[in-house]
């Protein structure tokens, strides 16, 4: 199996560190050994190769939240002798709005809001990655709405027409990772869950989610006990209804003195054509990028039951989609 150097216990402490170390140390320039040259990030907003490309994005950020911090909620992560190493990293991250920048003039205000990050990594560096941070619940905190700052944000770009493109499977790069993940039945169990919920089976969060369930959504918000994680679900999976659900990664993992858990990485695509979490029907195309995380305790019907949830996607890429095609920018 790929290993790391001895600088690191295992990979857990690797990308935990190696995030402090570009982050909250300010050792951006690391990024040159620590990226593959050519490695492709991918958002929801769309796709950067290379890293001097990622470097650019994190002095700019570090520019406009110099006091940006990233706590490692947990890594989740699988292995394989072919592909090396996938993690899925669960960030909270917290800043203050101090200087100009991607979001505006200056506010002075704070955030806190999840990342989720799936790198793939061998021989002491990450070679491909998907990236989602909630801009949604950056957006709300800094005063502004993610429908608005969405057609700010074309306008700023050029207008509809030179607009950068969100992330879509014709948009999207090929993989240089190949991985699926694992076959722990953590992972297997929650992906078989989310696949029942969004074939429109919400009762199955009334039967296999803890009553006391805490789920962490896109907008910075938390949704307590099951009504509020169904309406979550409910409201997205009405926006895109006829949309193809598709797993493309999974991962279970039962140790570090942690829950059971499971990580997935997921995707919606498909028309905006019904009433939900976005508005009224605009027939636009659309591709959802969502990553997920579970974890699991004793209270179900089996004496399992999914406990906390963690699931982002970017609303303002699934709002730049919608308003590319109404031209409503």
């Amino acid at each position: 199996m790929t290993t790391f150097s001895k600088s690191w216990p295992d990979f857990r402490d690797y990308i935990i560190d190696i995030t402090r170390e570009i982050w909250e140390e300010r050792s951006i320039g690391t990024l040159h050994h620590y990226y593959a040259p050519d490695i492709p990030v991918r958002s929801p907003m769309g796709v950067s190769r290379g890293n001097e490309a990622v470097i650019a994005a994190t002095m700019a950020t570090v520019h406009e939240f110099p006091d940006r911090q990233l706590y490692a909620e947990d890594v989740i992560y699988s292995a394989d002798e072919t592909h090396g190493f996938l993690s899925s990293h669960r960030i909270l991250s917290t800043g203050t709005h101090l200087a100009d920048g991607a979001f505006g003039p200056a506010t002075g205000k704070s955030f806190q809001i999840r990342i989720i990050a799936d790198c793939a990594a061998r021989n002491d560096q990450i070679y491909d990655e998907w990236l989602i941070r909630d801009y949604g619940g950056i957006v709300r905190q800094l005063g502004m709405e993610p429908q608005e700052y969405a057609r700010a944000l074309i306008r700023r770009e050029g207008g509809a027409a030179k607009a950068k493109r969100p992330l879509t499977p014709e948009t999207d790069v090929p993989n240089v990772y190949h991985g699926r993940g694992n076959a722990n039945p953590w992972g297997e169990r929650y992906a078989g869950m989310l696949r029942r919920i969004m074939a429109a089976d919400f009762n199955l969060i009334h039967t296999h989610y803890d009553r006391a369930v805490i789920g962490e959504y896109p907008g910075a918000r938390q949704a307590l006990g099951r009504e509020a994680v169904a309406s979550f679900w409910v409201g997205l999976r009405a926006a895109f209804p006829a949309a193809t659900f598709e797993i493309h990664h999974q991962i279970g993992m039962d140790q570090d003195m942690l829950p059971p858990r499971a990580a997935l990485r997921w995707s919606l695509t498909g028309t905006h054509d019904g009433w939900g979490a976005f508005g009224p029907p605009t027939g636009a195309h659309v591709h959802v990028m969502g990553l997920a995380h579970a974890e699991f305790g004793p209270y179900g019907p089996d004496g399992i039951g999914l406990r906390r949830e963690f699931a982002l996607y970017d609303e303002i890429a699934i709002w730049k989609q919608i308003l590319l095609h109404t031209g409503d920018a």
